[in-house]
């Protein structure tokens, strides 16, 4: 505006722009509004979403710890339907998968836990559902599976607990060497129950060291 050489003439260009322009800025402005009105609603949105489906996962834990497993199925089913592309539609999915293995239902269990894998939103989540798959798998002897599972590249929290999975396949294909150096790798790694690991490399031949 200021190559205007006048004010009459800055007034005029400022009605005739406004005239042009008036209403794709009123339109602009609105629609900002709505997109900060909407997020607001979104996350809203979300927030209850999270606490509903926090409500079901607990109530799904309670029927699961009173060991009436029909009740935690219906809630399980009900989380992984309503809440399944949330972390609780997740969590509900290992439980069911823990249910069942416990009903000596393997194969569902595996189903659960395939489910995580493929679709939990957190990186954490699937791979702790792909170690439970994988310990599950050597249970269940599926070997060949359990080889493609593995050669996956774990996450860095997670190498030590897949590195002593691989021991366990090794010893049982026969292969108590790659066992005991998986083992020994697993340690170095560090997981989480140290002590059963130092008493899996012993019994695949290995040393006592522990230090």
């Amino acid at each position: 505006m200021s190559t205007y050489q006048t004010e009459e003439e800055q007034v005029e260009a400022i009605k005739k722009w406004w005239k042009e322009n008036g209403k794709s800025v009123i339109g602009g402005i609105v629609l900002g509004f709505a997109i900060i009105g909407g997020w607001q609603g979104w996350q809203g949105y979300q927030r209850n979403q999270g606490e509903a489906a926090s409500q079901v996962y607990d109530l799904m834990r309670q029927a699961a710890l009173s060991a009436n497993f029909d009740q935690a199925l219906e809630h399980g089913k009900r989380l992984i339907g309503e809440f399944g592309d949330s972390a609780y539609g997740s969590f509900a999915a290992l439980e069911l998968a823990k249910l069942a293995y416990q009903r000596g239902e393997k194969s569902v269990a595996r189903d659960h836990l395939r489910w995580v894998v493929d679709t939990a939103p957190d990186a954490a989540i699937r791979e702790v559902a792909r170690l439970r798959l994988g310990g599950l798998l050597l249970d269940m002897n599926e070997l060949q599976a359990l080889e493609s599972l593995l050669a996956a590249t774990p996450q860095p929290a997670f190498t030590g607990e897949f590195s002593a999975l691989r021991g366990d396949l090794e010893l049982i294909k026969g292969n108590p060497q790659a066992a005991r150096d998986a083992y020994r790798q697993a340690l170095t790694q560090g997981v989480g129950d140290e002590a059963l690991l130092r008493m899996k490399l012993v019994d695949a031949g290995g040393e006592a060291d522990n230090s």
